[in-house]
């Protein structure tokens, strides 16, 4: 079984009209000029990472491999193109038989990234590369941002336990995207029930204050909830009274009570008042666990606190302020004619502002020191050197239009963990400064 039996909305039978119109008028032209055909490379890079970041992390790759599986033009969105006059019929008949039958490289989901990092190679005719511009943008846009702020907060919490609990607070197929990518970024679990039937995320939930106000009394539901849940859950005692809630929790769940949820007030100060309280009534073992508009800042303030587990909302969804990567697509080589052997010519936008880019089929790769610590982002065009051969970034996502490189969630998560492991200790300041690695052009 699957989300589509269900009739969830976190499947769609076509993602082809997940872009933009000039995609498609861009086609219509190039089938009229008869420069379709050319053999082309477009990349994904960011010229900067957002203000004060010191990395980026890769997360949506699994999706973009799925969107462009599912990129096809079956009979309603023919029909809606063509009674909307999109484009002509000879394009239409194109987009019938549509079927990416090109190449894919990219940075493995997890790992980090810096500025002019080629995240994504798309290699194929330009008709068939140009369509997934604005599918795989929004994709890797969203979903990079949300695994940033994840690890950012992930490396405050400095081993402590993440909740992602942010669906009530964006668009509900974004908080299912959201999760995954917060799970990638090293989140623990998420409360979004969609995200862990599409992506086996672990999931968590117990009650709110609506169900402690729900009864005549904070005792009443605290038992309500034990007797439902068992000693191990967690009991929400805000509400009213911290100290007396705390009291109450304890005497109905006995030291076998699970955890403590605090939603307001000074967490810092209330934490450690918590952690004693529950220590004197000899809950030594119950947990606490945090929530309330968290962000990275936040957690780092809280590392002298008895807590032991976060909860986020509002602050990942938006990727901490940061909700987009500013990555774009852009055509960097194309050949000089359609035929499949002509060499491919290195173009690139030139421009008197900061949208200039680099032309030409990249690698990349990582340098390290003597002591195994990245220090470099090296880009190039033409022969890696020898020494950085095994340094190589990029891996085969899809070759011939047929996907090599799917991968359990889990797999992005540890590389991410491996990836933040490889760079200088500087990465993990929370304070603003300039990206970690400088990148070198080879």
């Amino acid at each position: 079984m699957n989300a589509a039996d269900l009739g969830l909305p976190v499947d769609v039978p076509s993602t082809a009209l997940f872009t933009d119109q000039y995609e498609l008028t861009m086609l219509q032209a190039a089938l009229k000029s008869g420069t379709a055909d050319r053999r082309s490379v477009f990349e994904v890079f960011t010229r900067r990472l957002p203000d004060g970041r010191r990395y980026g992390v890769v997360a949506g790759t699994g999706r973009v491999l799925d969107a462009v599986e599912n990129f096809r033009f079956d009979a309603d969105v023919l029909g809606f193109l063509r009674e909307q006059r999109i484009v002509d019929e000879p394009t239409l008949e194109w987009l019938a038989s549509y079927r990416f039958s090109g190449d894919i490289w990219g940075y493995p989901e997890g790992e980090v990234y810096f500025p002019g990092s080629p995240i994504l190679r798309v290699e194929g005719t330009f008709a068939e590369c140009v369509l997934l511009e604005t599918v795989i943008l929004s994709i890797l846009n969203h979903d990079s941002a949300i695994a940033a702020a994840a690890s950012r907060m992930s490396v405050a919490a400095g081993g402590r336990r993440l909740i992602e609990m942010g669906a009530r607070r964006t668009h509900e197929l974004s908080a299912v995207a959201a999760s995954r990518a917060a799970y990638v970024g090293g989140f623990n679990s998420t409360s979004d029930l969609a995200a862990g039937f599409r992506y086996a995320i672990p999931t968590v939930g117990t009650s709110a204050h609506a169900f402690t106000l729900l009864h005549d009394s904070e005792r009443d539901a605290f038992q309500a909830q034990v007797d439902s849940l068992g000693r191990g859950t967690t009991l929400l005692v805000d509400t009213y009274d911290v100290t007396e809630a705390v009291r109450t929790a304890v005497e109905i769940a006995g030291p076998e009570l699970g955890a403590v949820r605090i939603d307001s007030g000074d967490l810092l100060l209330v934490a450690h008042r918590v952690r004693q309280q529950l220590d004197e009534l000899g809950a030594v073992n119950t947990k606490i666990v945090v929530t309330s508009d968290l962000d990275e800042y936040a957690i780092a303030s809280l590392a002298a606190a008895p807590v032991d587990a976060y909860g986020v909302g509002t602050q990942l969804v938006i990727g901490s302020g940061h909700p987009t990567c500013s990555m774009v697509y852009k055509l960097v080589a194309r050949a000089q004619s359609d035929d499949p052997k002509a060499p491919p010519l290195p173009v690139a936008k030139k421009s008197l502002g900061a949208k200039s880019s680099v032309g030409g089929r990249k690698w990349a790769a990582r340098r390290v020191d003597a002591y195994g610590v990245a220090e470099a982002e090296v880009i190039g065009l033409d022969t890696v050197p020898s020494d950085l051969v095994d340094r190589q970034l990029q891996v085969e996502l899809v070759k011939g239009g047929e996907i090599v490189a799917r991968e359990p969630l889990d797999a992005a998560r540890e590389r991410h963990v491996a990836a933040l492991a490889g760079l200088p200790m500087s990465a993990m300041q929370l304070s603003k400064g300039e990206p970690v690695l400088p990148t070198e052009y080879a």
